[in-house]
Parts: structure tokens; sequence; C-alpha cells
């Protein structure tokens, strides 16, 4: 919600300054080795304003299994109309997988299991993806796949398979609504839309305020999963902490203490800018 780039390629470098976003997210907390996600984005425009660059590195690790990602980003902004924008770009880079598979206790009584023998190891995998971003001042949408190569493990480890990554499709907008003239309290509702190739589709509906140009409260739906909160605090026009809070509403609720998230964002003007509109998405 507060860092496109992550999911859409197209936003690197869409805004007048260097940034950095800093984010860690511990999902079902007070369940051992449930998922933990770390990862820091980095977005510049170049000279020509139209360019946009970014680099994403991003550590996921559920169980032992642990997925290393460093995509870099690249963006060409076109004007459709005087106001209308679209960005185009596209991801590459590449992740590593490991899985120590000879690490996990087998149940039941730790009994020998030929498919937990050997680990798994894999350097390098490269991956790539597009996506496209339709903007003006009070609105976005986003569509986006960034990666597209759907790796699996390059050999048959006794009959153990997993995919190392899942090929999925985001869809997004959002419209920004003042409530009053001095933009004290600014509304805007967003949508994100997951589409994972043979899971079922998964909708992030929110609503979110902004009061005085500082502080973004939010709450989320997210279909048959959760219910979150959000907020994001501006100290300055440079820095930004934000933090969620998920509260599942499906099977696993009694067994776990929510799903966390905190952000960090500062942006540096290396190039003399400043801030041509509001930064609302």
């Amino acid at each position: 919600m507060y860092n496109g780039q992550v999911i859409n390629p197209a936003y690197a470098g869409m805004w007048e300054k260097i940034g950095f976003t800093a984010l860690v997210r511990k999902q079902w907390a007070g369940i051992n080795r449930s998922p933990l996600t770390e990862s820091v984005s980095f977005h510049s425009p170049l000279k020509n304003d139209a360019v946009g660059v970014g680099l994403n590195i991003m550590n996921d690790k559920f169980g032992l299994e642990n997925r290393l990602s460093v995509l870099a980003d690249y963006a060409y902004e076109v004007y459709l109309s005087r106001k209308i924008r679209l960005r185009m770009g596209v991801k590459f880079g590449f992740v590593n997988y490991k899985n120590p598979l000879t690490q996990y206790e087998l149940y039941p009584d730790n009994q020998y299991d030929r498919a937990f023998d050997e680990d798994v190891d894999l350097k390098f995998l490269p991956n790539f993806g597009i996506g496209f971003f339709l903007y003006q001042e009070n609105f976005y949408v986003g569509v986006a796949a960034p990666k597209l190569i759907e790796n699996d493990l390059k050999e048959n480890f006794h009959n153990y398979s997993t995919s190392a990554e899942v090929r999925t499709l985001y869809l997004n907008g959002g419209y920004v609504m003042p409530i009053d003239p001095f933009n004290y309290l600014v509304f805007k509702p967003t949508i994100l839309v997951r589409a994972t190739w043979g899971s079922p589709l998964q909708a992030d509906v929110a609503a979110n305020f902004m009061i005085r140009e500082k502080l973004w409260m939010g709450v989320m739906w997210r279909t048959g999963s959760a219910v979150c909160v959000t907020g994001n605090w501006m100290f300055s026009n440079n820095l930004r902490v934000g933090f969620a809070m998920d509260v599942t509403i499906n099977e696993i609720n009694p067994y776990q203490n929510g799903t966390f998230e905190f952000t960090l964002g500062y942006d540096i003007d290396f190039f003399g800018r400043s801030y041509l509109r509001s930064r609302y998405f």
C-alpha cells in the first residue's frame, strides 16, 4: 500500500527524489518458524524525468526454507494527455533458494525418510517481470506480473518437490478524494487483487484517511483471510514510519497472535527538486 514498487516495476522513480524503504513483516506471530519477510527497496528518477530505476532485495523465511530475491527495476513514462501519464516497467534479477531438509525433525518418532536426506541449495534462479501504472493527480491503476518465470527445483530430490517461485498477477487501483478545500482530511479507497495460478483469487479492499498531510490511517479487509489496520506517519517531507496489523479471521486464528508489519522510508533530494504534486500513492 505504501511501496508499490515491490509488486510493480513501473512505479520505480515516479517521484522527484531518491527513495529508500525498509520493511519487516512477521506473519502469524506465536507460531514457531512462521513466515518472516525482510525487504529493502531503492528507487530514483534519472536526469531524464521520464526514466526511473530501482532495486528490491527481499528475504523470505518459512520454516527452515529461505528465499533471497534481488530484482532491479527500469521504468519509462509517457504522457497520454495533459494530466494522465502511463508508466511502463520491467523487473529482472535472480532468486537464491535454500531448504536444509536434513535439519528437520521428522514426525512421528523422528524416523528416517529418504525425501529428507539431502539439502536443497539453488544459488541462481533468474527471473523477470513487467508492469504498467496509469495515473493522474487523484487516481491510479496498476497491473503487474513481477515474476513471470515459475522456477521449480532442477532435480527430483527423492520425490520432494516445491516451487521456488510462483507466478502471480497483481491488479490495484485507488482514488484520492479531498474532504475539505484545505486538504486537512483526504479519503483514499484502494483495492489490490492477486491472481496466482492454481490458487483462489484474493482481494484487499481498504479505506484510508490522510490527516493534515501527515498521518495516514486505514482499515483493510482481505477476502476470506484477515482484517487489517494500517498507519503511516510522515515526520517530514523525507521521513516516513509505518505500521500494520492483521487480525486473521479464518481457522488459524486461535493458534496465532496476529501478523505485524513495520516500514521505514526516507527520501533524499539528490537532484535539488521539490515534489511537484502531493504523494498520495
